[in-house]
């Protein structure tokens, strides 16, 4: 028996988040009418949510010997997911800054040096097979998610969960390369992007994008659309899932608790793929009630109750 029913490898940071007049267009401005802290990072937030639904989960990453990192690995040990495998460099703790408008809509920029800095090592490999599951993302640098296919095509992996979260011309010089995600097409048993990150790619919509990574060896593969839902293909089908309509107050995190929804009920409880769907649409829907990426995590109940209610 697993120790982990899944553990994430990537980032894990500090977010500032600024909330805005307006969104600024090229060239244009705007005007910062508050602004705040919180903990954040694609693998960490995923950990973070899969813990509140209810999983036993832990991290692989590095942050610095900084109060950021400081505060990085006590929000993951509060929510019970487990920091033993987060190194600490002596570089400052990497960070995002959330720029959001009143609507909740926001752009990311994303700074730092200890997420980049991170490796794998023997341990590390060793506390991975640990778990049912292993999820990463393409903010890890690419020796890390390289090593990540090369384990999980060789058999020498659990399972594997890749979200190519971010387009190509973010991901040049600091994280994964586009050989990499080639490889991981295969290598994976769970491809996730949205639509932006899949157009930067591929070069297509969403559709296409499901066709094309299909003929890439892709087994399973969900590609989220924002307010027009996600597309789910489970090999052989596409299962349309729609989004929820919420009150919403900030989207930050969307993608990472959808994310987190899906492995928990697609891959982890075995449920059909557009059960699962809606469970992840209505886990990021819950996400988006709240400020920051983690403020409104739902627990599997919380879950449950809402697709009654909806």
């Amino acid at each position: 028996m697993s120790d982990f029913d899944a553990i994430a490898v990537g980032s894990a940071v500090l977010d500032r988040l600024y909330g805005l007049s307006n969104l600024p267009e090229p060239d244009g401005g705007a005007f910062v009418r508050e602004e705040t802290t919180a903990t954040g990072g694609v693998a960490a937030n995923v950990a973070a949510a899969l813990a509140e639904l209810g999983r036993e989960t832990g991290v692989v990453s590095r942050v610095g010997d900084d109060e950021a990192g400081d505060r990085v690995l006590a929000a993951l040990r509060e929510r019970g997911v487990d920091a033993s495998r987060i190194v600490r460099g002596d570089e400052s703790t990497s960070y995002s800054l959330i720029l959001r408008d009143p609507d909740g809509e926001r752009m990311i920029v994303a700074g730092g040096q200890s997420v980049p800095k991170l490796r794998l090592d023997a341990a590390d490999r060793a506390y991975l097979r640990r778990s049912d599951l292993v999820f990463t993302s393409a903010y890890a640098p690419d020796r890390v998610t390289a090593a990540l296919a090369d384990a999980a095509g060789s058999g020498g992996l659990p399972p594997l969960v890749f979200d190519l979260s971010g387009p190509l011309a973010e991901l040049d010089g600091r994280a994964t390369r586009r050989a990499t995600i080639d490889s991981l097409c295969s290598a994976c048993d769970l491809f996730v992007a949205n639509e932006v990150s899949v157009r930067s790619y591929l070069g297509v919509g969403p559709r296409a994008a499901i066709a094309e990574l299909r003929d890439r060896g892709v087994p399973r593969a969900a590609i989220t659309r924002g307010e027009a839902g996600a597309l789910l293909f489970d090999g052989e089908s596409v299962s349309e899932i729609p989004a929820f309509d919420v009150e919403t107050v900030d989207t930050t995190g969307a993608g990472d608790a959808f994310t987190a929804g899906l492995i928990h009920a697609w891959l982890l409880d075995g449920r059909p793929p557009a059960a699962a769907g809606r469970f992840a649409a209505a886990t990021a829907a819950l996400n988006c009630t709240a400020e920051t990426a983690r403020g409104g995590l739902p627990t599997a109940r919380d879950v449950e109750a809402f697709l009654e209610s909806s």
